[in-house]
């Protein structure tokens, strides 16, 4: 083909989250392993972001691409209407053996914002279905992101990123949400003021209060604490209200623990999961809900079941994936792994955060952030601060003023230790 990547990409592709008039040409990868991608003219990058927060383990990891393989010899894919298979039932069960309480049931979808969908719907249906026309009403936390989708946007309307769709968006009530760091002396206010909010807006016509547990991601990496996270859950769940966790980036061992949830003692209704399900392999979502609320779909016609589905539902390939994923985060030193990033973490960003030009330094689990300066997504700084990784061999997305880290478990101590000199370098100068 006489054409280059380069060149079809430009006519032909179109890319998220870039105003393709301004942004400079994409690099071309070409393959990738461990915390390495390496592009076309041959240089490596070190992924400090898990390429969107995918990847779990690192690129390409052979086990994972063997289960894959070994999956797509036998079944690629089957309707899961009408079937099920053992990936998908043996991963279903890992999840619910692994989460809290009696969220025991999975409904399988494609990516983060279709599990939210499917949380959502679930829950003004589950009202319906008992009878309670009453809870229509949603609420969310301000700053909050959840997807993409019409519904997701509805929940997430707050965080900044849809004011082009603000006009079809359904009406979603907001609470304040307090963001903390490490040395807020003002968070218990914040608590108490949040709480507040979220007591003035619980009523008998809410269906279902939806948040991002211990770190809100694309909003900014904003991080409350679990003692938030307690009393949020005792409000909502004693208003008859269902708790939906959206756990698609905090879930598989970001905050230090499996899930947020367990970090934070807290058994929602309802959990969402994406991401790091499959480590970064293919694309997969699911919603895990308890399993009385499931029962509430049971009936004797069609019209009381959850009438909701996707084409590759429940992808054997993806299902083989996220075993193998969920097998390597139980087993090995994935947990000393995790432990060690967050260290690592904890122990520069302490001497960071002495900088005049750092704020609301944070850390939980192996995501470390802070501010650099003030400012929006929109913001300059971010795109020259991502150049001077880029320039020094690593990938970074800071988000507008924010810059943190989220690198894949396999990285090595000496490379993270490099990322933190480079960034201590480009701060200084």
């Amino acid at each position: 083909m006489s054409d280059s990547i380069l060149d079809l990409d430009r006519r032909h592709v179109w890319h998220p989250f870039t105003q393709e008039r301004t942004a400079p040409p994409p690099m071309v990868a070409v393959r990738a392993r461990g915390a390495r991608i390496v592009t076309e003219d041959g240089r490596e990058l070190i992924d400090l972001v898990s390429s969107w927060w995918v990847n779990l383990h690192g690129h390409g990891h052979p086990a994972i691409a063997a289960a894959v393989a070994e999956q797509a010899a036998r079944m690629e894919q089957v309707i899961f209407a009408d079937f099920t298979h053992e990936p998908a039932a043996r991963l279903a069960a890992g999840l619910a053996g692994l989460l809290p309480g009696d969220l025991d049931r999975v409904f399988y979808s494609d990516n983060g914002s279709t599990a939210v969908e499917v949380a959502l719907k679930v829950a003004l249906q589950y009202f319906a279905n008992r009878g309670d026309d009453g809870r229509r009403r949603l609420l969310a936390f301000e700053g909050g992101y959840h997807g993409d989708t019409v519904g997701a946007m509805s929940v997430g309307r707050s965080s900044g990123y849809f004011r082009a769709w603000e006009g079809l968006l359904f009406p979603v009530g907001m609470v304040p949400y307090p963001a903390g760091w490490i040395g807020d002396e003002a968070i218990r206010d914040k608590e108490a003021a949040a709480l507040a909010g979220l007591d003035a807006a619980l009523g008998p016509d809410v269906a279902a209060v939806i948040i991002e547990p211990l770190i809100q991601g694309a909003g900014g990496m904003r991080m409350c604490r679990p003692e938030f996270l307690k009393a949020v859950a005792e409000r909502v769940q004693a208003a008859g209200a269902l708790l939906i966790f959206d756990e698609v980036m905090t879930g598989f061992g970001r905050t230090g623990a499996p899930f947020a949830c367990l970090k934070a003692e807290v058994v929602p209704d309802m959990v969402c999961l994406s991401k790091g399900l499959t480590g970064g392999f293919l694309p997969m979502g699911a919603t895990v809900v308890r399993e009385p609320i499931h029962q509430a779909f049971l009936g004797e016609n069609l019209r009381q079941a959850f009438l909701h589905g996707h084409s590759y539902t429940a992808n054997p390939l993806g299902c083989a994936a996220g075993l193998a994923s969920l097998e390597l985060l139980l087993g090995g030193d994935c947990q000393a792994r995790i432990a060690g990033i967050e260290a690592i973490h904890a122990e520069r960003l302490r001497t960071l955060a002495a900088h005049e030009k750092i704020r609301r330094p944070r850390l939980t689990g192996t995501i470390a952030a802070f501010d650099l300066g003030e400012g929006d997504y929109a913001g300059t700084l971010g795109a020259r601060l991502k150049q001077v990784f880029l320039d020094r061999g690593f990938l970074l997305r800071p988000l507008g003023p924010v810059v943190y880290f989220l690198p894949p478990y396999c990285i090595e101590p000496a490379d993270l230790h490099r990322a933190w000199d480079t960034l201590e370098s480009a701060i200084r100068d």
